[in-house]
């Protein structure tokens, strides 16, 4: 289940626990079940509005005001590297979203060559700093990767 389904089912519930116990304080002829129905249809209509407006200023901030992610190709891995040990290398230069490491379908073994996500600033950092670096005694290839084309 999607995190943000589950947080906006959590906070319209206390939205509606919190009017069913306040309302009928402030309108004593409101039953406590009207009060309950207003709570979740409060909580329902307002929640992910607000949940909406508080996650994007938070991701604004995370990542300088940009939501791009640049992806780089990133060749002549050794075979026995993983997806951690590429993704600590790599956030010495910049934030990672994602690192994926190609195997063969076949055998299950990496191919030695991977595509690591960054925002912009810290992909072409790690372009400067990594092409023709050693990681692990092999020296590696770092650039942007060329975009996929998908075939009709």
């Amino acid at each position: 289940m999607n995190t943000s389904f589950i947080t906006n089912i959590f906070a319209t519930v206390i939205l509606a626990i919190v009017l069913y116990f306040f309302l009928p304080i402030l309108a004593s002829d409101l039953p406590n079940q009207l009060s309950a129905a207003v709570g979740v249809l409060v909580g329902g209509l307002f929640v992910p509005a607000l949940l909406k407006l508080f996650s994007s200023a938070n991701s604004s901030s995370d990542n300088d005001g940009t939501s791009e992610v640049s992806t780089l190709y990133v060749g002549n891995l050794p075979y026995r590297a993983d997806e951690e040990a590429v993704q600590e290398h790599f956030e010495q230069q910049g934030n990672v979203v994602s690192v994926r490491l190609m195997k063969d379908r076949r055998t299950g073994k990496r191919k030695g060559y991977g595509f690591v996500e960054m925002h912009p600033k810290g992909a072409a950092k790690a372009i400067k700093n990594l092409n023709d670096s050693t990681f692990q005694e092999r020296t590696l290839k770092v650039r942007l990767a060329k975009e996929k084309i998908e075939e009709e």
